[in-house]
Order: C-alpha cells, then structure tokens, then sequence
C-alpha cells in the first residue's frame, strides 16, 4: 500500500502529537459506542454516563482505560482519520501507473465512497471542529493536523503534475474537496463528490491552472 506520510517537510505547520492510548477489549467497546453517539449526536451532546452505559461498562472502567472525555475524543477522530488514510490508500493506489490527473481524480472518488459507507452526517472533522475551537483541547491537533495532511497531499499531487504552480492547484483542490465535504454533510444536493470530481477533470483537462502551457490527460 501506498505510503501517504509527508515527503516535503515544512509545506504545513507541524502539530503537536496527540497522546494515545493502548485499547483494551473494554476500551475498545466504549471507543465503539462513542464513535457512534459522537458522529450522531455532537461531542458535546454526549455525556461519559451515556458512553458507558452503550458500552456496557462502568464510569470507573471508562476512566481507567481513557482518563477523560477528551481523550476518548483524541481516540475518535484519530480512528477514523487512520481508517480514511487506508480508504485512500487504496484508491492512490488503483490509480496508480494512470497519469497525475488520475491520481487526483482519486482523492474524490475516495471521498465519494468513504462518504457513502461512513460519512452520512459530513465530515467528522469538520463536525468536531465546530464544537472544539480551543487549540489547548487535546483533540483540537488531531483535527488540524488531518486537513494540514489533506492539503499537503494535494499540493504533492498537484506537483506531480510537473505544470503551473503547485501550491495554488493544490489550494485550489483543497477547496473543492472540503467544499463537497460540507455539501454532503448538509445534503444540499446529490452527489457532490461526484460534481466536484467532474470540476476537477475540466480544470485538469484545460489546463486552466495559471501557468499551465498545455492541459493534463
């Protein structure tokens, strides 16, 4: 599988690690339930009460294994980040051998499947965001640092290209893509991924990036 780790150091400012803890079965269980209720309901509607009682454990056990709330935060959106990370993967990887543009086609055909399966309420960063704006809250680097990546993957692919301005592409990709995140979560109108796909095809295909000579196939 394709490693997605950044290879151009210092395109995004870097974030502080979050702590992370070792998943019990017990753990995993609260972790389970609370993944759940958060994207269902909003971190800040559920309480640790209600996590243990869905999980089937005790508040002691809860706290034993995770310490706060705000840790079984850190352990929801660095999850789902880890499994979004491999859903890509995958698809980079299908493209792979078929072109730049291919590649960034990708992304949003990743996004357009990951959406489908996991996604019914928008992005889950995004979502969280809206609800953690304190950048000393544990979890707030796990957010900031998923759309740093996103953006740091974009300008490499857009780089990859080997035309026109790499960093504004890349900006420019960004921008669409988490424009058919909040779009979908918002159920504005049907397949956004798919509208935005198809954008990003017209502006590779014509070459409509500042500097591009000739456009991508």
């Amino acid at each position: 599988m394709e490693e997605l780790e950044r290879t151009e150091p210092g395109t995004v400012e870097p974030t502080r690690r979050p702590h992370r803890v070792r998943l019990t079965p017990g753990a995993r269980r609260v972790l389970a339930a609370a993944e759940r209720l958060f994207y269902e309901r909003g971190i800040h509607a559920v309480g640790v009460d209600l996590i243990a009682a869905e999980a089937g454990v005790t508040k002691k056990t809860l706290y034993d294994r995770f310490g706060s709330k705000e840790q079984i935060v850190v352990e929801y959106l660095a999850g789902r980040d880890e499994r979004w990370r491999d859903v890509l993967a995958r698809h980079l990887d299908a493209a792979a051998g078929q072109g730049p543009a291919s590649r960034i086609l990708a992304v949003f055909e990743a996004s357009r499947a990951w959406a489908a399966e996991y996604g019914s309420k928008g992005c889950s960063m995004i979502n969280a965001h809206a609800e953690i704006g304190d950048p000393a809250h544990p979890a707030y680097p796990v957010i900031v640092a998923q759309k740093a990546w996103m953006l740091d993957l974009f300008t490499r692919l857009a780089r990859e290209t080997g035309t026109g301005d790499a960093d504004r592409l890349g900006r420019t990709l960004m921008l669409l893509h988490e424009g058919a995140l909040v779009t979908h979560g918002l159920g504005v109108f049907p397949d956004p991924f798919g509208q935005a796909r198809d954008q990003v095809r017209d502006l590779l295909g014509n070459g409509a990036a500042a500097g591009w000579d000739t456009p991508l196939r």
